[in-house]
């Protein structure tokens, strides 16, 4: 149904938060709301169409129907604090991809260290 009431449909698309999915889907019911669809026969207008009322008010609508509005909040200007100057966000990507890498040998390491405890506490 959307295509054919001029909603373009992204099928590859996912969305990533809650917050972007109830904001397009408000999006979209906003423009639902104020669409106005012409029946294809005057005489026998069908579910979803609109009725002789709203036909004879449409007007068409020119430059961009519905911009999409961003809201940025805009942080005031703050002081740097210690702790954000001793920390190194380069030091701290360089960590944490090296611990996604060693973490399947570390996990292999830990279990045979395991293994080998058992063995020892057997005897």
């Amino acid at each position: 149904m959307a295509p054919t009431i001029g909603i373009s449909v992204d099928h590859r698309r996912r969305n990533k938060s809650t917050e972007s999915l109830q904001a397009n889907v408000q999006r979209l019911k906003e423009y639902r709301s104020k669409l106005i669809l012409f029946p294809k026969k005057a005489g026998q207008p069908k579910k979803g169409d609109s009725t002789e009322e709203e036909v004879k008010m449409a007007t068409q609508l020119s430059g961009p129907v519905m911009p999409i509005q961003r809201v940025h909040k805009k942080e005031k200007a703050r002081a740097i604090s210690d702790e954000e100057k001793k920390h190194s966000v380069f030091q701290a990507m360089r960590m944490a991809r090296a611990n996604k890498r060693l973490h399947g040998i570390r996990a292999k390491r830990q279990k045979e260290k395991e293994a080998e405890a058992m063995m020892t506490k057997k005897k």
